[in-house]
């Protein structure tokens, strides 16, 4: 390839491209007839040797080669656009802005909390609304606008979304302060016996990942209860003799009415990162709100 001659423009249309994975939405957005963008990929697959998109179903699939340019690609027009709008600054204090945010309740009291009250000192008119993750809806969501930002594993978002890591989450076992049963180093058995609260978000259900790990060991936990949010398992757990696995961010300020020890055997955690469309990228205000929780969690 002859970079000396090529046309910044196509580079833009590709990363369209990847993203929309279809024509007609990628000229849309650009602004552009479907044939100028037909033109123009064709242009590109000459310059990369590749297809880069290839029929599909509904819309293009792209190969393998291009789904590898599409991270330094946005890497590289991302340090453009910057220095092209470098000028236009956000100022937190001054300005007024709604964000929208999805997330399960966890993440509203691990994250979305403590950004709240940050906004308050820092951006009093930014103004946050909540919003249930869905993860199968997420992507229109964000196309339409209804979301602006979704906190959840990125793994499980689509691939024409941007991810940012935010950190990684482990399980704690919770229980009672002065629980008669629950102590540090309790066995696997021990733990299996006791009464416990379990988390279905679907509902209702009382088999969670957790169980299979215990079943490899022999052994099959008492669920006596199985609740649909987070929320509410400490405050039952703090009243009672049931202990449960929760997410360690959510019972960090809970010492005063509950016992947070490792639980007996290993259990897998999870990444939490944020999740964003390629429409609110570079918008300076959803940018700043993007830092503002990056900067949040890595010194909590």
């Amino acid at each position: 390839m002859d970079t000396k001659r090529l046309d910044l423009n196509l580079l833009v249309t590709l990363e369209t491209l990847l993203v929309e994975q279809n024509v007609t939405k990628a000229a849309a957005r650009l602004n552009l007839s479907q044939p100028a963008v037909s033109a123009q990929l064709n242009r590109l697959r000459h310059e990369f040797d590749d297809p880069l998109l290839i029929p599909a179903q509904r819309g293009m699939t792209p190969t393998a080669k291009a789904m590898e340019l599409l991270e330094p690609l946005r890497q590289a027009l991302d340090q453009v656009r910057a220095t092209v709008v470098s000028h236009r600054n956000f100022d937190p204090a001054e300005a007024k802005l709604t964000v929208s945010i999805a997330c399960t309740d966890y993440l509203q009291a691990a994250v979305v909390k403590p950004l709240v009250v940050e906004l308050r000192m820092r951006a009093p008119g930014v103004r946050v609304a909540l919003r249930n993750l869905d993860v199968a809806q997420l992507d229109a969501q964000m196309v339409r606008g209804d979301v602006d930002l979704a906190l959840m594993t990125p793994q499980a978002a689509s691939p024409s979304l941007r991810t940012r890591h935010l950190f990684n989450e482990r399980y704690v076992l919770i229980g009672r302060r002065k629980h008669p049963r629950l102590r540090k180093g309790i066995t696997v058995e021990e733990f299996a016996e006791m009464d416990q609260v379990i988390v279905s978000l679907d509902g209702g259900g009382f088999v969670t990942p957790v169980d299979s790990a215990l079943a490899d060991l022999g052994h099959r936990r008492n669920a006596v209860l199985s609740a649909a949010s987070f929320l509410f398992v400490p405050e039952i757990v703090s009243y009672s003799d049931f202990v449960a696995l929760v997410p360690e961010r959510l019972v960090r300020d809970r010492a005063d009415k509950l016992m947070v020890i490792d639980c007996p055997f290993p259990v897998e955690g999870f990444a939490v990162g944020m999740v964003w469309h390629e429409r609110s990228h570079g918008h300076g205000g959803q940018r700043w709100i993007r830092e503002a929780i990056a900067s949040l969690m890595a010194h909590t």
